[in-house]
């Protein structure tokens, strides 16, 4: 291979003919017939022959294709690898330069799938992009520590504090969503931040919810027949339907005493394909037969112009009544009931809430959804609630 170094000439690169042609050293060019031409080296490793390209000399000029030998060459006479190591070098790289604010963003479009209603609305990402985002967007992930987090977070984390905690929860899944992309992360940072932040001020606010002793004298009172009190009255004799599936009740997933609430409209059952059956008791089967002259394009419970009665609807009705305790409170007011007073199984009464119960594995095998056991126990909290019919 001759022992003289930079035999070839700039001249020379720009104009050669197809064929290899050494510069020394272990450098090559290899001109090829259609025009194009690349570097390349030669070296001996550990008495391996390894050959690594040095890129086109449309990009890699003679003299940058002399240094990038040299350094490599230096390499491999220490023994090292140069291709193995420019490999770990890109990757160090690749790794500084991944930013906070799109590691977020393919972590939302990933987990997408999961969130209710595909995240519409980004309500899963809105947290992140409103106290997050605008100061660690543009940091690398592999940079961020938990004073960045800290610094972040501290002016909303107890004057904001629901939110806070939902950022700084999202930015922890971000950041594991680096580290399963190989990214360098510091796992431990948002667990830092969270101790020099140090506990919220702020009480967590329960919904409150009304005492399950006084369930019946309210549910006696919704006796006027209007779509909200028969929309309130079936939540209450359907406990463990949120009020949107219950809201956006349709005709036609009644069949007789069974309510079938599909999985997406349902929380932490979308992308699992489960639907959730409901067993209605015989006083919620006469609270649809009520409804059903309101029926508007399949939905029970139609608002006045279009579309469903919202959220606010039911609230309202409990505001004007003074009352402290909201709709999403009776599920509570149910469960305590069931410890309190019916007593039945755990698993029944957690499925009767629509919570899954076991993890993963266990409920594969446990495909049951104690549907004839939920229907004994509804009916018995209907009979408790609307008196028996």
């Amino acid at each position: 291979m001759g022992h003289s170094l930079h035999k070839l000439s700039a001249a020379f690169v720009k104009t050669a003919p197809a064929g290899k042609y050494s510069d020394g050293g272990g450098l090559w060019l290899h001109a090829r017939d259609d025009g194009g031409a690349q570097w390349f080296l030669r070296v001996t490793v550990h008495g391996r022959r390894r050959e690594m390209g040095l890129g086109s000399i449309r990009d890699v000029s003679l003299k940058e294709a002399r240094d990038a030998a040299t350094k490599w060459r230096t390499l491999a006479k220490q023994g090292v690898d140069p291709i193995k190591e420019r490999e770990k070098e890109r990757r160090l790289a690749e790794r500084h330069l991944h930013i906070f604010g799109d590691i977020a963003r393919d972590c939302f479009e990933s987990r997408k799938a999961e969130l209710k209603g595909d995240g519409k609305a980004g309500r899963w990402f809105s947290p992140l992009e409103l106290h997050v985002l605008p100061k660690l967007g543009k940091v690398p992930i592999a940079e961020i520590d938990q004073i960045d987090i800290r610094n972040t977070l501290s002016p909303i984390w107890h004057s904001k504090a629901a939110t806070a905690k939902k950022a700084i929860d999202r930015l922890s899944i971000c950041m594991q969503h680096g580290a399963a992309l190989g990214l360098d992360v510091d796992m431990q940072a948002v667990a830092k931040a969270k101790a020099l932040l140090g506990a919220q001020r702020h009480k967590v606010q329960h919904t409150p919810f009304m005492p399950w002793q006084d369930v019946p004298a309210f549910y006696g009172s919704l006796n006027e027949g209007t779509i909200t009190q028969l929309a309130l009255r079936l939540l209450i004799l359907t406990i463990g339907t949120r009020s949107a599936p219950l809201r956006h009740i349709r005709l036609d997933q009644i069949d007789g005493d069974v309510w079938t609430v599909p999985s997406e409209a349902m929380k932490g059952r979308n992308g699992t394909g489960m639907d959730f059956r409901v067993p209605l008791s015989r006083q919620a089967v006469e609270v649809i037969e009520q409804a059903r002259p309101y029926e508007r394009d399949g939905y029970l419970f139609p608002n006045v112009r279009k579309g469903v009665i919202s959220d606010a609807t039911m609230s309202r009705l409990m505001e004007r009544r003074k009352l402290d305790a909201r709709p999403h409170g009776f599920r509570s007011s149910f469960r305590v009931w069931c410890s309190e007073e019916a007593n039945p199984p755990w698993e029944v009464a957690e499925a009767c809430l629509a919570h899954t119960v076991g993890g993963k594995v266990e409920r594969s095998y446990n495909r049951t959804d104690f549907l004839e056991q939920r229907r004994e126990l509804m009916q018995r909290w209907a009979d408790f609630v609307g008196y028996p019919s």
